[in-house]
């Protein structure tokens, strides 16, 4: 059940939507509104098996649903009209429940297929398109120059990173409810459970299948949590001296609004110096949170971990040198790898994160941080995530060891924690007016 809150958190974001859409279709001359388009439904290459669907994130924006072949007119000035697809199927199951919260703020137009959309829609040629396939667009009339403009991408995608009261709402949930199935994977762990049986007992404490989660979760044990995006769930129990340490990155989703938590758990009695070290990375997670404010640029939270997690191998013995020559050397790239973070909402990775304005103007990651996918100046209600790393990743760390850099680095110490993997602890915040809130940790 939704609340009356809901409902009126939902109409307050609509009109922001219209407010956002008619000021950016300003900015392409000609165009009378604009058709968004969910998607269509794909199928694995050779075979008659669908692939997972998940609608497109501009689609997503303006309706809570998650289905193939659905579509929304906006026009300045008018009620967005929602053309719902339900085809007649014994196969499967096609229909959608319209919930009164949200569908109250559309005209509802129901079609048997997409097809069935054009005699619907006035001047076709009027409107731009966003959204795939671009047969659809050309069938319906749509001129070329309207098909995914970039302008009004630019706008848009810009736009996104700055959440409404009822986005930010869906985003609480969505942590709330992924935080109940962190506390039963953890619990598993202990328990002596495999990856899989933590991952099973992740979905059940959840209430989710795996196509429902927001991303394929991250449940690794040991020397796989070096891998930053392991994809596997081995299925043996841990022998004796295994199972040492969980890393878990699994989230949820709320009416299409993603969470994304990370957390690294030790076995008591794991090895002091790996325990040591997590303990540190989480200090540092609090420090880089507590950090947050409108107006600073987040590479500058990047290079604020980078840092710290200088220091922290330094004062741990793990890197022998200080840490203005670590930093001028990127010892800490070879511990943690990625970005600090990155925009977060409809899509885990959100769009826009190297947009510095909204007419498309540009601002890559640095060459020394290549895979920060964020670099926007912080403004309230900003939503991203923070995720410090430390990781003993073999394939970086041993190009190093005959080499100047590798010098300054303490293999004794670092050869006996690659068998443990690595750290990472992640949260997701959302910038406010003076501060922080920190979602997930509620």
């Amino acid at each position: 059940m939704h609340s009356s809150h809901t409902k009126q958190l939902f109409a307050a974001h609509i009109a922001r939507l219209q407010a956002c859409y008619a000021d950016a279709l300003g900015q392409l001359p000609g165009a009378e509104g604009m058709l968004l388009y969910s998607g269509t439904e794909q199928v694995y290459y050779a075979d008659d098996q669908a692939v997972s669907f998940r609608a497109y994130g501009h689609f997503c924006h303006w309706l809570p649903v998650n289905r193939p072949d659905q579509a929304i007119l906006v026009t300045p000035g008018r009620r967005p009209v929602y053309f719902q697809v339900v085809p007649p199927d014994y196969w499967y199951d096609q229909s959608i429940v319209n919930a009164s919260w949200w569908a109250d703020e559309f005209d509802i137009v129901t079609l048997n297929s997409i097809e069935q959309i054009r005699p619907c829609l006035r001047n076709p040629d009027r409107l731009a398109f966003l959204g795939e396939p671009d047969s659809l667009a050309m069938t319906i009339g749509i001129e070329p120059q309207y098909l995914n403009p970039r302008v009004l991408l630019n706008n848009l995608d810009f736009a996104r990173a700055r959440k409404t009261p009822y986005e930010i709402e869906q985003i609480r949930s969505a942590n709330r409810l992924a935080l109940q199935g962190h506390a039963a994977g953890r619990q598993t762990f202990l328990d002596g459970g495999s990856e899989y049986a933590i991952h099973m007992a992740y979905l059940q404490a959840c209430q989710l299948t795996d196509p429902e989660c927001p991303y394929t979760s991250i449940v690794a044990l040991d020397e796989k949590a070096a891998i930053l995006h392991y994809q596997h769930k081995r299925r043996h129990r841990p022998r004796d001296g295994e199972g040492q340490v969980l890393l878990i990155d699994a989230g949820h989703k709320v009416n299409n609004y993603c969470s994304d938590i990370t957390r690294t758990t030790v076995r008591p009695g794991c090895n002091e110096l790996f325990s040591q070290l997590l303990a540190g990375m989480e200090a540092i997670e609090e420090r880089l949170v507590a950090a947050v404010r409108p107006g600073i640029s987040y590479l500058d939270i990047h290079r604020s971990a980078m840092q710290q997690i200088a220091a922290l191998g330094i004062d741990l013995g793990l890197i022998s040198c200080n840490v203005e020559e670590a930093l001028a050397l990127n010892l800490p790239g070879l511990f943690m790898p990625h970005g600090v973070g990155h925009l977060l909402g409809l899509q885990v990775h959100d769009v826009g994160g190297h947009l510095c304005s909204a007419d498309g103007e540009a601002s890559p990651p640095p060459a020394e941080y290549p895979f920060l996918r964020n670099t926007r100046t912080l403004v309230p209600d900003m939503v991203f995530t923070i995720e410090p790393g430390f990781y003993f990743i073999p394939l970086l760390l041993d190009a190093e060891r005959d080499t100047p850099r590798g010098r300054h680095l303490n293999w004794r110490l670092i050869d006996p924690l690659i068998p443990f993997g690595g750290i990472r602890v992640e949260d997701n915040v959302r910038v406010t007016a003076d501060a922080v809130e920190n979602l997930t940790r509620q």
